[in-house]
């Protein structure tokens, strides 16, 4: 009865939508030239040969998909694989590190009746695997009626989301229904998601660990190092709302002990840049701006780096790492991207999104916790003044990364009967 409610008032949404889809354009969340494929009406032909999609909701989960991409492009020419998302900023970045051309990105439609009928009509997909846990009931349902091989992939559900599907057990059971297989992160994780219905579950380890290292351009990065030279760095990596005035207090304090200390202030999304850059003069520190082309100078006491993609160049610069969302209650950012890359890693109390991942760092002393902002500075210098522990800090999370960087393999393994199925290799 939910689900039929749910169709019902979907089927009436379509103008409203269609209205906030314009709304977010003018902000800059949606893409107005490609706003059609949000719609269900595509802007590719459907490529020869056994097509897989993969859904991943947004920056993170398409990231952390991209060995797997890489691994079912290796079975053979034939297969292809698309990947939606639904922000303008994944869409991005999926164009410049997906293996193109057999690998492809669209925005996934939204979940309205007609939108979905008329995606899937077009890609007939011969098997889809959705990513984590954003589940959109009318995309779910049009894929179990079409007899979609279906795959829970890198699967999460918080103690929250569980508490709320328990609810509807029923509902829950109907729409989870669609997934044959579901290869959850934790065993916690896959206790919840057998508890909700799903009746083949596996817990197989995080896909995040099996990512390689964030790219960096080397004449990028051997550019803004020159500029740096030899000054003690710190990031303040994919900031929130909120965050960027801690930030900047902290680099205030820092630079009465450390003068020449430099903060690389990176927004997690880079439409914020001219707002951050506005607390920044605020603030009375200099800074330079990397979307504008500049280099930090010697004397700046910040580069705002409001770009997209450049994570790798900004872990590979700074030995330091805060990672932002997790002094709001955003739930924090992967920290195994900067662990990679030999920076030591910072957080705030609010680590919930990766909560068993910075746990097992934690254990072996490869993060170091705040419980507030208010430290945020005494961390900062504490290890940019130390370097011993500061090394011994990112090695110890760095082994943990490599120690789980298997579950690509575990995941392969356990699709594979699916694969098969699917005519997949």
């Amino acid at each position: 009865m939910l689900y039929s409610l749910y169709r019902g008032l979907t089927h009436l949404a379509g103008p409203a939508v269609r209205r906030l889809l314009d709304r977010r354009a003018a902000r800059g969340k949606e893409d107005p030239a490609r706003r059609h494929e949000r719609l269900g009406r595509p802007s590719l032909p459907r490529p020869p040969g056994r097509l897989v999609w993969v859904h991943a909701a947004s920056v993170g989960e398409a990231l952390a998909v991209l060995p797997l991409v890489d691994l079912l492009l290796s079975r053979g020419p034939q297969v292809q694989v698309m990947v939606t998302t639904g922000t303008v900023t994944s869409a991005a970045l999926m164009a410049r590190r997906l293996p193109g051309p057999r690998a492809f990105h669209h925005y996934v439609p939204v979940d309205l009746p007609g939108a979905v009928d008329g995606f899937l009509a077009h890609w007939r997909p011969d098997l889809v695997l959705w990513v984590e846990s954003e589940f959109w009931p009318n995309l779910l349902s049009s894929i179990r009626r079409a007899g979609i091989p279906c795959a829970l992939v890198n699967a999460r559900l918080s103690a929250r989301s569980f508490g709320n599907w328990r609810r509807f057990p029923g509902t829950a059971r109907r729409l989870l229904s669609v997934f044959q297989l579901a290869l959850a992160q934790t065993g916690v994780e896959a206790e919840r998601l057998s508890a909700l219905g799903i009746a083949d579950v596996r817990a197989v380890g995080n896909l995040k660990y099996s990512a390689a290292p964030l790219p960096a351009d080397p004449a990028t990065l051997a550019a803004l190092s020159a500029a740096i030279g030899s000054r003690p760095v710190w990031t303040f990596a994919s900031s929130h709302g909120g965050e960027e005035a801690m930030a900047i207090a902290a680099q205030v304090e820092l630079r009465r002990r450390l003068p020449d200390a430099l903060l690389l202030l990176v927004p997690r999304h880079p439409d914020r840049g001219a707002e951050v850059a506005d607390l920044l003069m605020a603030s009375g520190l200099s800074f330079a701006r990397r979307s504008e082309g500049a280099l930090p100078a010697a004397g700046d006491a910040a580069y705002l780096m409001d770009t997209l993609g450049e994570m790798g160049l900004v872990f590979r610069l700074a030995p330091v790492t805060v990672m932002g969302g997790s002094f709001m209650p955003v739930g924090g950012h992967n920290p195994i991207e900067p662990a990679l890359l030999h920076s030591a890693v910072i957080h705030g109390p609010h680590m919930f999104n990766f909560a068993e991942v910075a746990g097992e760092m934690r254990e072996a002393g490869g993060l170091l916790p705040l419980s507030g902002p208010e430290q945020i500075a005494d961390a900062v210098a504490g290890l940019l003044s130390d370097p011993v522990q500061r090394q011994a800090q990112a090695d110890a999370a760095r082994a943990v990364a490599l120690r789980n960087a298997t579950a690509i393999d575990r995941v392969m393994a356990a699709l594979s009967p699916l694969l098969n199925r699917a005519g997949v290799g």
